[in-house]
């Protein structure tokens, strides 16, 4: 009964990691799309991706309050609500062609989904032996990574299918047949976001009437690896929110950025919005590397410094290339980025205790580097003149962190030492 107890939770969980990345990875979708429709330059077009990221800064502690009253199944119903409540936003923003609600609306989203984050990581991290912990979350990162496959391709072809004659009509000359035009490829998002709104919100109800096995994050230890009550005792809690807020932001550089990166190379729009497609894939092949291996060949933590590595020569070869190439290079990343959130996420948990769920909440707020980076991104690239190449240099320093961590970071003020 315990061994069906613990897959029927992991079923759950990975169904809702599976709705993590739908969401998630159609971003990369939605930057051309309202650049196009609203008209903006690259700076203004990634503030889709720090709408989205910069709610999990400000709502991971809130959603840490809240599931401390509500529990873990309970919560992750509301965080699902509240996503269903920022796609609806989407249907009057598309009728109005506001940005700005657009942007209330991947908000709204992200925060819903905050608290299911702060929810499920511990959650599958603490469900079974912590040494193994890196193997279920590359599960859960199948789940997500899948799904952002299948939002990508569906959400591209729904609004680029038709995208030379689109892009004829934008390009006339009448005011009023331009406007038009605009006004008619806008409203194609209004029954993808339909659908969505109504199946989150049927999921959140589903959610609600199971019943999943409670966890005891006391089980991460009874107050820490030496009984330290302050969570401000861990420095490697704080050094993993800080590799965590590096790994997101590459990791969300090396796809939502793709669309433009591959115009930008010369590909066609409906081509390079599918780009993140393959980026995905080399996602779901890392995890599945990871499943294999670890720890059965390589313990998570070394995992991590092999891809902090490996991810540092590809990006510096991406920029340094000339041409297509450099695209396939950048692809390439997302298959070292596969472990780095399974590993850092052990590596920082463990040992916390009762501190777990808040340690969860503050890892979380690193996902806030989804926000910052690809921002700056943009803003490189547009005072660059428009170079997309180059800003990629971005990532160099974040990888180098993410190694430094791995190599000795993981171990400060650590009292049990044992490498994993």
């Amino acid at each position: 009964m315990k061994v069906h107890r613990y897959l029927f939770s992991l079923y759950v969980i990975g169904a809702l990691f599976f709705i993590f990345g739908f969401i998630t990875w159609i971003n990369s979708v939605l930057i051309p799309f309202l650049q196009q429709v609203c008209g903006l330059n690259d700076f203004q077009a990634y503030l889709v991706t720090f709408a989205f990221y910069i709610s999990y800064f400000v709502m991971a502690l809130p959603s840490s309050w809240v599931l401390c009253r509500t529990g873990f199944a309970r919560g992750m119903s509301i965080g699902l609500w509240v996503m269903a409540a920022g796609s609806l936003l989407f249907i009057p923003a598309a009728l109005h062609r506001s940005y700005l609600l657009f942007l209330v609306g991947l908000f709204t989203q992200g925060s819903g989904l905050a608290l299911l984050q702060t929810a499920a990581n511990p959650y599958v991290t603490i469900l079974g032996p912590i040494e193994s912990a890196a193997r279920r979350i590359s599960i859960m990162g199948i789940c997500n990574k899948a799904a952002g496959m299948i939002g990508i391709f569906l959400l591209s072809y729904l609004l680029f299918s038709d995208i030379n004659t689109t892009a004829a009509e934008l390009a006339a000359s009448d005011p009023a047949h331009r406007e038009a035009a605009t006004a008619a490829l806008a409203h194609k998002i209004i029954g993808p976001y339909i659908a969505i709104t109504l199946i989150l919100a049927l999921l959140g109800l589903t959610v609600q009437a199971i019943r999943l096995p409670a966890v005891d994050p006391g089980s991460n230890g009874e107050h820490g690896t030496d009984g330290r009550r302050s969570i401000f005792s861990y420095p490697y809690l704080w050094l993993g929110i800080a590799s965590l807020f590096c790994y997101v932001g590459v990791e969300v550089i090396a796809i939502d950025t793709l669309p433009l990166y591959g115009e930008y190379q010369g590909l066609a729009t409906g081509l390079s919005a599918r780009l993140g497609t393959f980026s995905l894939i080399a996602l779901v092949t890392g995890y599945l590397v990871g499943i294999l291996t670890v720890p059965r060949l390589i313990s998570q933590r070394k995992a991590l410094i092999v891809c902090a590595a490996t991810d540092l020569a590809l990006v510096i070869a991406a920029v340094l290339v000339p041409g297509k190439g450099s695209i396939a290079l950048i692809v390439l990343l997302s298959f070292a980025h596969a472990l780095m959130w399974p590993s850092i996420w052990p590596l920082a948990l463990e040992g916390l205790g009762r501190h777990t769920p808040t340690a969860s909440a503050l890892l979380i707020m690193g996902i806030t580097g989804g926000a910052v980076l690809p921002l700056a991104y943009g803003a490189l690239a547009d005072a660059l003149g428009g170079n997309r190449q180059l800003p990629y240099l971005i990532c160099v320093p974040c990888y180098l962190f993410i190694l430094c961590f791995a190599v000795r970071g993981y171990r400060a003020g650590r009292v049990c030492r044992s490498p994993r």
